[in-house]
């Protein structure tokens, strides 16, 4: 394994599961992290989304990148209702807000048990990424967990190279984070791109 540089946190063992929001989002993620780590994984855990043909659609992208990289991933099963039950107590707080850090725990939680599940050291998330997510929310729930490493792939122009990736491939970029209260909050102000 290699020693870690300037902007890369402490690593943890030689094998991690990265947490896969979509393609373009991890496509940089997955570069970084083949530069140190002897072993990546995919998983792919996204009930988030409020619906399964949108789960489907950003799926599909998600198989790719695995294939550009000849990477095992692995799937969550789809369950909408089960995240709803963690984060609807919420559902009036703004993006970025307690929802946010419920709904990063729900998928943290679920990755922490596929990295054990299938043998990796560590996992990441690939949620760090985007300029409309705060990583030190992702990080506070991230650390409830053990073998989370705190990746912030924003630094180095990472969300910038993994929408080079992803148009260089024709991923498709969905313009919201995936739940019905993102999707609404979108709507009433008009904002548009990639999470």
């Amino acid at each position: 394994m290699k020693k870690p540089g300037k902007n890369i946190p402490e690593l943890k063992g030689r094998s991690l599961l990265l947490h896969v929001c979509c393609g373009p989002c991890a496509a940089g993620c997955v570069e970084r992290l083949l530069a140190h780590y002897d072993r990546v994984g995919l998983y792919y855990s996204n009930s988030n989304i409020c619906t399964a043909d949108e789960f489907e659609k950003r799926l599909c992208y998600v198989r790719e990148l695995a294939d550009h990289f000849d990477l095992p991933l692995s799937v969550d099963s789809y369950d909408h209702a089960s995240w709803l039950s963690v984060t609807e107590e919420y559902r009036e707080d703004p993006e970025g807000g307690l929802r946010c850090g419920r709904c990063f725990g729900y998928s943290l939680g679920r990755a922490a048990a596929a990295a054990d599940r299938l043998g990796y050291e560590s996992f990441a998330t690939s949620l760090t990424v985007s300029p409309r997510k705060s990583s030190d929310l992702i990080f506070a729930a991230g650390r409830e967990y053990s073998g989370f490493t705190e990746w912030n792939f924003k630094k180095d122009s990472g969300y910038l190279r993994g929408l080079e990736l992803a148009k260089g491939w024709n991923f498709y970029r969905q313009d919201f984070c995936g739940c019905e209260f993102s999707l609404r909050s979108r709507e009433k102000s008009g904002a548009d791109g990639q999470r």
